[in-house]
């Protein structure tokens, strides 16, 4: 026997056990605090925001990360199911080894940010969130094989959901052609300040998540053009908009304040003399998200189910606005500011900027729908809370 081993097998032993005595007996529940989804959640729009991505684009964005944490994370909760075969060719999800330990509220955010810095422009803004994160999780001091095997977890979730989202059509659809305009009065045409190309007039070809395809549900069709008769359905619609703050002053206060909270314009350009300059604010999608997390948590859900209203709302809104677009640009009518610059006051400016694409159908109405019977479906009727995810930009909280 060879006597000189003994000490290095010792301390090596000894410097076993140690670990093991320092690891935290509550790591589990410490790490699954429902704050870190929820933090990475705003984080990840506050890049969007930065970015100016579009709304249906920014629809994208919250989908795919979110669904990568729900995914991981159900696999710890019985009472959830994996959304394998639900969501179009979700298939052969990547699932923990038996028999191994793991922590999926680790994985879960490593999958949700790692997919989040591929999927915006800013990564650097994210990696600076993710050292804070990670920093916090490290506190925790959960075992070190652990925290390595839920990462390397997280890593394969990220490789999978990528590879499933880059065949969504979204890349093909950079290369297809811009809106065509037409000498037809009743279609859609740029509005000033800027007079933008039409956003996204191909999204209705982006692969849906759960609806078969991007007509199965068609809106009825808009209201028929016809400027001519003055006592027709669409000329009392445009005077309705072009009279909507024609009322008593304080109901023309209120109407104000609503329209500027639930204005979501990502960018607002503003034009002075020679000088151009742009305001960046949340889409409709991210503050139905804010909203999705501040349901969480006043109901004060855990990580699981702060999980679910992210990931069901994201699902909502992305397919939300797959339909949405389906028919506007089918449809492709016209905006109440050109027709009443054309037919009625050439001075008129709308209170809010027009974003650049097709009148009908009302892509805020369709998506706010979509995402508010989501969340009743999650935390019942009747659920009040004040939405303050407008403050930071300088809107009052209802």
């Amino acid at each position: 026997m060879n006597y000189q081993k003994i000490p290095n097998q010792l301390c090596f032993l000894l410097g076993l056990l140690f670990l093991i005595s320092c690891s935290n007996p509550d790591w589990k529940k410490e790490a699954a605090n429902p704050d870190f989804l929820a933090d990475s959640q705003k984080a990840l729009t506050d890049v969007i925001v930065h970015d100016i991505f579009s709304p249906p684009v920014a629809s994208r964005i919250y989908a795919y990360p979110n669904i990568a944490a729900y995914e991981i994370l159900q696999n710890d909760y019985s009472g959830y199911k994996s959304l394998e075969g639900q969501l179009t060719d979700f298939q052969k999800v990547p699932r923990p080894k038996a028999g191994e330990e793991y922590c999926l509220p680790l994985a879960s955010i490593y999958a949700f940010l790692t997919i989040g810095k591929a999927l915006i422009f800013s990564e650097a803004k994210i990696e600076e969130f993710e050292k804070e994160l990670y920093a916090e999780f490290e506190k925790i001091n959960m075992p070190s094989t652990v925290y390595e095997r839920s990462m390397a977890f997280g890593a394969e979730m990220s490789s999978y959901i990528l590879a499933w989202a880059d065949k969504d059509n979204y890349k093909q659809t950079r290369t297809f052609p811009k809106y065509s305009m037409t000498d037809d009065d009743s279609k859609w045409q740029p509005t000033p300040p800027d007079y933008m190309d039409g956003i996204e007039p191909h999204w209705s070809k982006i692969r849906p998540f759960v609806l078969k395809s991007a007509n199965q549900f068609p809106p009825v069709p808009p209201t028929q053009y016809n400027m001519n008769d003055t006592t027709g359905q669409f000329f009392k619609e445009v005077l309705d908009v072009y009279n909507v703050l024609n009322v008593a002053e304080k109901e023309r206060e209120n109407r104000l304040e609503i329209a500027k909270f639930w204005d979501c314009n990502p960018y607002v350009s503003t034009h002075k003399g020679h000088v151009m300059y742009a305001t960046k604010k949340i889409t409709p999608g991210g503050h139905w998200m804010g909203i999705a997390r501040l349901a969480s948590k006043k109901k004060d859900a855990d990580i699981m189910k702060t999980s679910e209203a992210l990931t069901m709302t994201a699902l909502a809104l992305a397919d939300g606005f797959i339909s949405c677009w389906d028919e506007k640009y089918r449809s492709k009518l016209v905006r109440p500011e050109t027709v009443i610059n054309e037919h009625i006051d050439e001075e008129w400016a709308p209170l809010l900027q027009t974003p650049p694409f097709p009148e009908y159908t009302s892509g805020h109405s369709v998506i706010s729908r979509a995402a508010a019977v989501t969340l009743t479906n999650l935390y019942g009727d009747s659920f009040a809370f004040d939405d303050n995810t407008e403050e930071e930009y300088g809107n009052k909280n209802f």
